[in-house]
């Protein structure tokens, strides 16, 4: 499942007020395998132990923002750094 293009282009990261984009499964794949290996925290410190669907990811490449059921959760202490 896909973001709206349109919903997409007016979200931000609520840290950096720069943009997102949808990320690729390439990364997902990534850190799924983190995850499965227990290497994976919420930037708040609290371990990650379901897999990522999809996700946001800020055009910096430093953090991740989970989308579950097509919601966006831009919660900073949810994120997940890479």
């Amino acid at each position: 499942m896909s973001l709206d293009p349109e919903i997409l282009a007016v979200l931000v990261c609520p840290e950096s007020h720069g943009p997102v984009k949808q990320a690729e499964q390439s990364l997902l794949d990534e850190v799924n395998t983190r995850i499965a290996a227990g290497d994976v925290k919420t930037h708040a410190g609290e371990a990650v132990s379901s897999p990522v669907k999809e996700a946001l990811v800020r055009e910096d490449g430093k953090c991740l923002y989970r989308v579950d059921d097509g919601i966006p959760n831009l919660l900073v202490d949810e994120r997940i750094d890479l």
